[in-house]
């Protein structure tokens, strides 16, 4: 299996891949969003040197009791950022021979407005919380060559979905990215250069997080990289009576466990440094590569 991007192409199956959060912003849910620009390229310079293949920045929360930032505004934090990364990572060094390396620049974001603004500043991924709800994120990163990662949601960002219920929620899954993967295949995008997430927390409830864990695998027919976002979500607070998500580390390596195990290609996380042990004793307990089902192995879709 390749994962396209602009300049270069990861190949599976390889050790899972390390996403480090950036919240370049006052109102991130776990409490490390900052807006001293100084401050967050120093945090992201740390989670590359930890080990960290991709860097997530993301210029707004994703809490749903938070306005929307201004367009204007989002495209302003980003751009700070992202026009100082290189030099930052310039000065930087690699944790081990297999971190990609410099890492992936992915924005997390919703917007086509901001996802425009930002694909010129160096952005490769762009990471779209808001569920591809049409195509012109898909048309825009197909334009410039960059990859897109698309997460289950419903409904329109920002707003909370706390009464949702899912009958079967993999069958949920399944059907959603059936559809977006076909909406940005036809948008001009190449299959290659797409990226699934199951969307944890996000218009679901405890138990289909955790069957969503259970059953992971059955995603991997879509022959693509599944990118779980396994940190101090609030299913971990809710399992472990954890209301701080500072306090769910533990818990989060548990869940990285149970993602690689089950065909997770990349996961997103605020600590670093654990995840990358954790991703590298997976590897080297032969439980850390990316398992491709036999039905993308019989259409081709992965080695």
């Amino acid at each position: 299996m390749i994962w396209k991007l602009p300049q270069r192409e990861v190949r599976f199956p390889r050790r899972p891949l390390v996403m480090g959060i950036i919240n370049v912003n006052d109102d991130s849910f776990s409490g490390d969003g900052t807006l001293d620009l100084a401050e967050a390229l120093a945090i992201a310079r740390a989670q590359a040197e930890a080990g960290a293949d991709v860097i997530d920045v993301g210029a707004e929360s994703a809490r749903t009791n938070r306005q929307a930032v201004a367009v204007d505004e989002e495209v302003r934090r980003f751009a700070g950022f992202l026009e100082a990364w290189p030099e930052v990572v310039a000065k930087t060094k690699r944790r081990d021979a297999d971190q990609l390396w410099p890492p992936v620049v992915s924005a997390n974001t919703w917007r086509p407005e901001v996802v425009a603004a930002v694909l010129p500043l160096g952005v490769e991924l762009v990471n779209d919380m808001g569920g591809l709800p049409d195509d012109r994120n898909a048309r825009l990163c197909a334009a410039a060559g960059a990859s897109l990662l698309i997460m289950h949601t419903i409904g329109p960002p920002k707003v909370a979905q706390l009464e949702q219920r899912w009958p079967d929620v993999m069958a949920a899954l399944e059907e959603f990215f059936d559809e977006k993967i076909r909406m940005a295949e036809e948008a001009g995008l190449p299959r290659e250069a797409i990226v699934l997430d199951p969307g944890i927390d996000f218009a679901k409830q405890r138990d289909d997080n955790l069957t969503i864990y259970r059953e992971l695998e059955r995603l991997n027919r879509f022959g693509r990289p599944l990118m779980v976002p396994v940190s101090r979500k609030t299913m971990i607070g809710e399992v472990l009576d954890l209301p701080e998500p500072a306090d769910r580390d533990a818990g989060t390596m548990a869940c990285i466990a149970a993602a690689v195990r089950r065909g997770a290609a990349m996961v997103r996380v605020h600590e670093v440094a654990g995840a990358w042990q954790a991703v590298r004793m997976l590897q080297a307990t032969g439980s850390g590569a990316f398992h491709p089902s036999p039905e993308a192995l019989a259409k081709g879709e992965a080695p």
